[in-house]
């Protein structure tokens, strides 16, 4: 299958953005002043250059990115640069306290790999931790506050990619956001915004209300500088003494003193027996490509490889990709998928996951014979309905490629925004509440619906998740580096770009910018973005879909394209003015 891109390196040449900046400005690109002084100009959403190319939410964490490549590091190191700094710029989901995935391609070894530095669920965690004494579930319980925090992986996670794959110093790569923490941020609209609303959030967890409100508990406005000498200082410890700094030394005995005076339940044996994993990516292929996934505990490769499966068996020529037909089909392979997610997958570590049959073009070949044209299915009648508890929107993702080949795409989070709002004092770092991601009622029946054994809470167990960061390959090269935020909506705003570049020859900048939509299995209805076609919109209701009003953005899929002449495209999701940079 031909594949024609409609933007190619040389159009956009004029374009390459950043190329002797050191500094750039948030997101909003507004003008205001660094705190070096210097002017600020606009962050672009495109960029393409011949060495590499960067794409993230922020636009000092992806400038971070480029000046780390062109320093010699590799896109693993600009990976974790851009990780420590987004840690600073971007707290509602950048962090130290939380946890995520890497896919990476290493170019020199022609290998594909992936790290897991999910989050875990402490020692003292149990299957019924958050039962009441009535036998019924608390809801605020896996979500709330520091009984929802689990043990974080990032950090540990960066060292071991570093580990296994770095090239520069450990302390070139934390240094950067040691400064922009120490020397402070000037607020963009957005994040000004962003903390204005999470402010109430914060009143119950003072070192939170300290490093993100002022001395008086007002939000700060935009234009005024964000200074976080706490966060400094935690990153100082990891930059001098690498991953044990957090796992065992005196920002583990501040993390621990804080669980014990309020009710956490991470202890220091918790924090030392963490590690993080190299794992096998999931494989799959479509329509000729090759697709590199996450598998578990994220569901994100497996559900993403087995909606490709289906959708093969189906042929898209003719159609354009808001069709009503090319919708209905995507949502009927959604349903398929997130089925066999809610009802199989886990963490591998503690549950036997049926990987090869469920990514199987057989199997698919079975799940597509359920899927036609002219049939509306009833999510119920497919399978029992199952409990599944909702993941927040509030993650973020990253993509990165560098002169040598080498791409890496990161998707990490501490779960809801700003996620439990709670932070240790002294440390300057928020923590996460993924303990809400297992499902919380075990085996109760309410209705129809169970709890299922796959995602229960034990002890040390990772967490089920979304995160979907993805490498799409041709003839064994990779061409994008993929990724989403969005909680379980993560998935299908992979599959819709995939689908777009694939099926509907999109360059990435178009199917990037094209409208998502979104099944889950259960609730049985089918949400859209607010620019998807009224046309297609009134005629899958016709045809019986359920569908939720067209409101709200799904996504922020921050991407990287490698043209075949060598060019590196960075694309930034419109949707949330990430920043896209390349050299």
């Amino acid at each position: 299958m031909k594949i024609r891109f409609k933007l190619f390196a040389t159009a956009l040449l004029p374009f390459v953005l950043f190329a002797a900046c050191s500094l750039v400005p948030q997101p909003e690109g507004d003008g205001t002043v660094s705190s070096t002084g210097r002017e600020l100009g606009s962050v672009g959403q495109i960029a393409v250059g011949s060495s590499g190319a960067v794409a993230s939410v922020d636009g000092f964490a992806t400038q971070v990115g480029i000046e780390v490549l062109k320093d010699g590091g590799n896109a693993m190191d600009a990976a974790i640069a851009v990780g420590f700094a987004l840690a600073v710029t971007h707290p509602a989901a950048g962090n130290i306290g939380g946890g995520g995935f890497m896919t990476i391609y290493v170019s020199d070894e022609d290998r594909y790999t992936t790290f897991d530095f999910r989050e875990k669920a402490p020692l003292a965690a149990t299957a019924d931790l958050y039962l009441l004494e009535d036998g019924t579930e608390d809801r605020r319980g896996g979500h709330v506050g520091w009984p929802a925090i689990g043990v974080p992986g990032t950090v540990a996670g960066f060292a071991k990619v570093h580990e296994e794959l770095g090239s520069l110093p450990w302390q070139r790569l934390v240094r950067p956001a040691i400064q922009l923490a120490r020397d402070g941020i000037v607020l963009g609209p957005y994040l000004a915004r962003s903390l204005e609303g999470a402010a109430r959030s914060f009143e119950p967890y003072p070192a939170s209300q300290k490093a993100f409100m002022r001395a008086n508990g007002t939000p700060y406005a935009a234009g005024e500088k964000l200074i976080q000498p706490d966060l400094a200082w935690s990153l100082e410890q990891i930059a001098d003494k690498g991953a044990p700094a957090f796992y065992e030394g005196e920002i583990a005995d501040r993390l621990v003193a804080a669980m014990v005076e309020n009710g956490g339940l991470i202890t220091l044996e918790d924090l030392a027996a963490y590690e993080a994993k190299e794992r096998q990516p999931i494989r799959g292929t479509y329509r000729g490509f090759d697709i590199i996934s996450m598998g578990p505990p994220s569901s994100g490769g497996v559900a993403l490889v087995e909606m490709l499966n289906i959708l093969e068996n189906f042929d898209f020529e003719g159609y354009e990709a808001n069709d009503t037909e090319v919708a209905h089909l995507m949502i009927e392979a959604m349903r398929q998928g997130y089925l066999d997610r809610a009802t199989y997958l886990g963490d591998m570590d503690f549950i036997e996951v049926p990987i090869d049959r469920l990514t199987s073009k057989d199997y698919a070949a079975e799940k597509a014979t359920l899927v036609s044209l002219g049939v509306v299915r009833n999510s119920e009648e497919l399978g029992e309905a199952i409990i599944t508890h909702p993941e927040s929107p509030e993650t973020t993702h990253y993509s990165v490629v560098d002169a040598a080949g080498n791409v890496v795409s990161t998707t990490y989070t501490i779960e809801q925004g700003y996620g439990s709002k709670a932070m240790a004092p002294g440390t300057g770092f928020l923590l996460n509440n993924e303990m809400g991601d297992f499902n919380t009622w075990p085996g109760v029946t309410r209705g129809s619906s169970i709890g299922t054994e796959p995602n229960l809470i034990a002890p040390g167990k990772r967490m089920l998740s979304s995160m979907t960061p993805t490498l799409v390959a041709r003839n064994g090269e990779p061409i994008m580096a993929i990724g989403s935020p969005g909680g379980k909506t993560i998935i299908n705003t992979v599959l819709r770009i995939v689908v777009n570049v694939i099926d509907f020859e999109m360059g990435l900048e178009d199917a990037i910018a094209a409208p998502r939509f979104h099944h889950q299995w259960l609730p049985d209805r089918t949400s859209f973005e607010r620019n998807f076609p009224q046309q297609s919109f009134d005629a899958l209701i016709k045809m019986g879909h359920v569908l939720s009003d067209r409101r709200g953005i799904q996504g922020d899929a921050h991407s990287v394209f490698i043209f075949s002449d060598g060019a590196r495209m960075a694309v930034a999701d419109p949707r949330r003015n990430g920043a896209a940079a390349a050299y």
